[in-house]
């Protein structure tokens, strides 16, 4: 056994660290929570949702972690229809509808300037 007691941070491949830094914490609303050099030329970020205990580094793509991809990242919301709404008013590109599931919280996709897909939940 591990001890193991909490997720931390999750990471997301991103060609632009600075343009993702702008669109994670201007359109999403997270605050900045890390940005510093850990070698020359390579830059660790780190946003949140406020108050949440788990961030997202923007991590610089590579061959190995290219952009583009559905994280599987699942961000809480207690309103996705809201959310949905301000995100579409806001540019970002959105499903067009929130998805309504029989015993399903309501959800939708969204996806960052590099096409990295992530979705909102509502809470139950």
């Amino acid at each position: 056994m591990t001890r193991i007691t909490d997720i931390r941070t999750v990471g997301i491949p991103v060609s632009d660290q600075e343009r993702a830094l702008a669109f994670y914490v201007d359109k999403l609303g997270f605050e900045k929570r890390m940005d510093a050099e850990f070698a020359p030329g390579q830059r660790w970020v780190e946003v949140a949702a406020p108050g949440a205990a788990t961030s997202v580094a923007l991590v610089a793509a590579s061959g190995d972690a290219p952009a583009g991809v559905d994280t599987g990242i699942r961000f809480t919301t207690e309103d996705a229809d809201a959310d949905h709404a301000s995100l579409l008013a806001g540019g970002v590109d959105v499903d067009p509808e929130v998805l309504r599931l029989g015993g399903v919280p309501p959800m939708f996709a969204f996806r960052d300037p590099d096409g990295n897909r992530l979705v909102v939940v509502q809470s139950p």
